[in-house]
């Protein structure tokens, strides 16, 4: 579903988001390109958060919508026994990239990016505290939780209103987003690439076990 300007506006009314009214989630381009493992593995506008080491053998790329409630579960369920099992022992590299659904998901990708500053583990941290208090920020006053989160992470009133109103981020998380859509064909959170092969959705951690192993084996 296309959500318009209008919705949004109505949606939130907070002049701290103001800024953000004219972004739209992306509609998919039905002749969209094939996805491939060397597509997937480049950056494109902003730099990757990542955890784990650059050569390890296998790479998971997560595009997740900080509004996204199976994105949420799989953060707080699956992701800590992946980071223990995989990422922390050296045999994954694990990529966080932004697709935000909403007004409200841009927001929170904006301050998580300008909270990191490019730091892996402080963005990954800001990414956890965002979607285990999804229902607070999301549900009830956006601005003035975002707002609170961001001084709790050392950004004054200045700064995260700065960041906030960022357009030149913005800009660069919608390009993000367009190239997943019109060339990854993502179009639903979340979805994981492990070395370039998609899965959709909230997988369990014997879905990634059953995956990963024998990539690490070949």
């Amino acid at each position: 579903m296309i959500i318009t300007r209008r919705a949004f506006t109505a949606a939130l009314s907070l002049t701290g988001l103001a800024a953000l009214a004219g972004f739209t989630p992306l509609r998919l381009i039905s002749e969209a390109l094939a996805q491939s493992a060397a597509d997937v593995a480049k950056p494109q506008s902003l730099p990757d958060m990542a955890l784990g080491p650059a050569d390890a053998a296998v790479t998971i790329t997560e595009y997740a919508s900080m509004t996204c409630p199976h994105c949420a579960a799989f953060n707080a369920t699956v992701f800590p026994k992946l980071k223990a099992e995989y990422i922390d022992t050296g045999k994954v590299r694990y990529i966080f990239r932004e697709f935000p659904l909403d007004i409200k998901a841009a927001a929170g990708s904006m301050l998580t990016r300008c909270i990191a500053n490019g730091d892996a583990q402080k963005y990954f941290a800001v990414t956890d505290m965002l979607f285990r208090s999804q229902n607070d920020w999301v549900v009830k006053n956006t601005t003035e939780t975002l707002t609170r989160i961001g001084k709790q992470a050392g950004l004054s009133q200045q700064q995260v209103e700065a960041c906030l109103k960022d357009q030149a981020l913005l800009d660069k998380i919608a390009a993000d987003q367009k190239y997943a859509s019109d060339i990854l064909r993502v179009d639903s959170t979340p979805t994981f690439f492990i070395n370039g092969e998609k899965i959709k959705g909230e997988s369990s951690i014997e879905e990634f076990q059953k995956r990963i192993n024998p990539l690490l084996k070949s």
